[in-house]
């Protein structure tokens, strides 16, 4: 669909100027009329241009799960009451508080005003509305049970915020602790153990035998003490490094297979994946997109990359031929219940409502699984951290019992 860019007078005679899409000049002049816009100029430009904003660069035209999940509740309610489309859009652009949904709905009225579908005027903003999302509402609009699709929507974004949160909230206090830490040893190291360091050489003399356990710690001290201010900058440039890193195909892929090998967190993983793709290719399967359609997108929407391919290559199988459950039955990543649960769906006919269920019940587990990571996190960072302070108490009772008991003989 080409895109305008335009100049115009508005209703209080000021020149503006923009940009939308449309089918063609006559849509886009239709489109100006109705914002009461007097065109001077209008002229078709080039898609990318136009569709990229400083939004992208900024970041703000990521919108909150929260306000995704208002958004989509809300707009459901008032499609299945009979409002139609544009008008449900201009309401919740008058009355949301989000200042980066409001101004991506408002690109949104632009474009369907302009003549484009509802869905592929939300493509036009992936960083807000994933595959997942914009598929599911092409399809409800094709069957034309765009309401029904939105409730789903709405039901997914919900289940997907909660797991979320739920994650965060067993981490937090973990990653705490861990701070905690990292702060009261290097506080310890450049402030209190010089000093006590300087104590025990004065009352020791310079030819003072100290254990090794205190004159490692004092090394360390040491060292921290002279390049500290040097070694900071090279840490932290080695950790933005490394989050760009993974952020990238292969660093993506090392750090999904990696992940999939760790002992504790390795169940979460595979019960997080699982859940994320029964109810993910539910809800596609549910709004009538295509088999091979729902795998492709609930393979991007899963979120680990070794899922991402085993589903790809899932696709490729049922292509050939294969039903779906005997290719998952197969592959080691997916527990038997899965394939289980797949074939009476494609038995019944009924693959949407059997795999809700297996979504509720991984998600469950995985709700039980953070539950007990996190209650042996919290004791293992306690021992972590009274191990650090014992350890540097004893590199300082250590010599000081031993110069007590010289000084006494």
């Amino acid at each position: 669909m080409p895109s305008y860019l335009y100049t115009a007078t508005n209703t209080q005679g000021k020149v503006v100027s923009g940009a939308f899409d449309a089918q063609d000049r006559p849509a886009a002049l239709a489109m100006m009329s109705k914002q009461s816009l007097s065109p001077i100029s209008l002229k078709e430009g080039t898609s990318k241009k136009v569709s990229f904003t400083f939004l992208d660069f900024l970041g703000t035209n990521r919108i909150k799960n929260d306000d995704l999940v208002m958004f989509t509740r809300q707009l459901s309610a008032m499609v299945s009451a009979g409002v139609p489309i544009l008008r449900a859009l201009t309401s919740l652009h008058d009355h949301t508080n989000s200042k980066a949904l409001k101004i991506i709905v408002e690109g949104i009225i632009k474009n369907v005003e302009g003549g484009s579908t509802f869905a592929d005027a939300l493509a036009k903003y992936p960083n807000a509305f994933n595959d997942v999302y914009v598929n599911m509402v092409r399809a409800g609009e094709a069957a034309g049970i765009l309401d029904d699709i939105l409730k789903r929507l709405a039901v997914q974004q919900e289940k997907n915020a909660t797991m979320r949160k739920k994650i965060k909230s067993a981490m937090t206090y973990p990653m705490v602790l861990i701070f905690i830490t990292i702060v009261a040893f290097f506080g310890l190291m450049l402030f209190v153990i010089p000093k006590i360091g300087g104590i025990l050489k004065d009352l020791g003399g310079a030819d003072a035998k100290l254990p090794p356990l205190t004159l490692a710690m004092l090394a360390i001290s040491d060292f921290l003490l002279k390049y500290g201010l040097f070694l900071l900058p090279v840490v932290v440039a080695a950790i933005i490094l490394l989050m760009r890193y993974l952020k990238t195909p292969t660093g993506r892929s090392i750090f999904h297979h990696v992940v999939l090998k760790l002992p504790i967190i390795t169940p979460i993983i595979q019960k997080v994946a699982v859940a994320r793709f029964a109810r993910t290719f539910s809800a596609l399967m549910g709004a009538g997109v295509a088999v091979l359609e729902a795998l492709n997108v609930t393979a991007h929407a899963v979120g680990n990359v070794v899922y991402e391919q085993a589903l790809i290559d899932a696709a490729e199988q049922v292509k050939n031929g294969k039903t779906l459950s005997s290719v998952i039955a197969k592959n080691e990543l997916f527990p038997p219940i899965v394939a289980q649960m797949l074939a009476v769906g494609e038995e019944t006919g009924q693959t949407d409502t059997v795999l809700v269920k297996v979504a509720d019940f991984y998600e469950e587990e995985v709700d039980v699984a953070i539950d007990g990571l996190s209650s042996i996190i919290e004791p293992v960072m306690i021992v972590v951290m009274g191990s650090m302070v014992g350890l540097i108490a004893a590199s300082v009772m250590g010599p000081i019992a031993g110069l007590a008991q010289s000084i006494k003989s």
